[in-house]
Order: structure tokens, then C-alpha cells, then sequence
């Protein structure tokens, strides 16, 4: 089942720029952890960034300095702004959440970064 509007994937040349979109419902907006995963073909899913309710922010090391999560609490949605980009950044990236008992993934959007 889509439990996510996930928009903004496309293919981008190296150093460029995309903004992903996240919508979920609000009842998982209000009561989650939101999340940014990403899974290139033979790789594992990583954890790529972090939002709490609070608007606490975590990445991981590849992507931290170029990569910014938000929230927007009014349309219940999060974003990814991506900035910088590098072959080695294409992967499906797909939205989550996380709460007591429920964790939750997205269909995800296409990111390729090529020349």
C-alpha cells in the first residue's frame, strides 16, 4: 500500500541540484519520526537523513553538508534539498516513518546523477 506522495526525482547532471517531496497523512505526520532512505540496485537500504517532531535533524556521513531535511507541519510533508549531487548518489530514495510498533516505507522516487 502508498502510504507516502513521494515527488521531485529525475536525472540531474554531477554538482546539480534536487528538491524531493513527501507527503503522509496526518495522522503519521503527527505521531512519526520522518525519514529519507535510499537503495542503489545490489545495495542495502541506508538511512540517509532524519526529522523528529521536534525538528531534530540527523544524515549520514556521505550526504551530510550537502544534504538538508525539512518538515513543513502545515501540509504535513517533509523534503529533501540535495544539493551537489554525485553518480554515487543514485538510488531510488524513499520516504519512511517511524513510531512505537509501525515502521513504514514509501514506493520512492528515481534520483540518477549523470553526465
Amino acid at each position: 500500500q502508498d502510504q507516502f506522495e513521494e515527488s521531485g526525482g529525475g536525472l540531474v547532471q554531477p554538482g546539480g541540484s534536487l528538491r524531493l517531496s513527501c507527503i503522509a497523512s496526518r495522522e503519521i505526520f503527527t505521531t512519526s519520526v520522518m525519514d529519507w532512505y535510499r537503495q542503489a540496485p545490489g545495495k542495502q537500504r541506508e538511512l540517509v537523513a532524519t526529522i523528529t517532531r521536534r525538528g531534530i535533524t540527523t544524515y549520514a556521513a556521505s550526504v551530510k553538508g550537502r544534504f538538508t531535511i525539512s518538515r513543513d507541519n502545515a501540509n504535513n510533508a517533509i523534503y529533501l534539498q540535495m544539493n551537489n549531487l554525485q553518480p554515487e548518489d543514485t538510488a531510488l530514495y524513499i520516504c519512511g516513518s517511524s513510531r512505537p510498533g509501525e515502521i513504514l516505507w514509501g514506493q520512492g522516487t528515481q534520483v540518477t546523477v549523470s553526465s
